[in-house]
């Protein structure tokens, strides 16, 4: 490996603080929770990770966890994901590729909406009408 120019040092500086902050958890309300088990990495869960990571970082989304869990036992209905925004229901979107994931920065996390379907399991309408 040659040296590095200082421009070069400072550039590689900003890209790793980038990466650092991007996994840092405090200030960040919002959740987006990958089911990471076999079975969905089987039917595609790492490419919607993958999206998700770069959907948020093209909307500059600073306030959103992305985590990855184990199997959630919805193994027919993996990909699955779990999203958790302030004043919205706790929502499990399944069948998630990474288009999916995209539509689903797009309409849950910026524009507070449900990307209906594609929703596995929310709380009863009663519940919804509250929120």
């Amino acid at each position: 490996m040659g040296r590095l120019t200082l421009e070069e040092l400072r550039k590689l500086r900003e890209n790793k603080k980038a990466e650092i902050q991007k996994r840092e958890t405090d200030n960040k309300d919002i959740d987006v929770i990958v089911g990471m088990g076999t079975c969905g990495i089987a039917a595609g869960a790492k490419e919607a990770l993958d999206a998700f990571i770069a959907e948020i970082d093209n909307h500059n989304l600073k306030n959103v966890r992305i985590k990855q869990t184990g199997c959630m036992g919805f193994c027919t209905y993996e990909p699955t994901v779990e999203v958790k925004v302030p004043d919205m229901p706790d929502t499990i979107y399944n069948k998630v590729s990474a288009d999916v994931a995209k539509l689903i920065v797009e309409k849950h996390l910026v524009q507070k909406q449900l990307v209906s379907e594609y929703v596995f399991d929310r709380p009863s309408v009663d519940i919804l009408k509250n929120k």
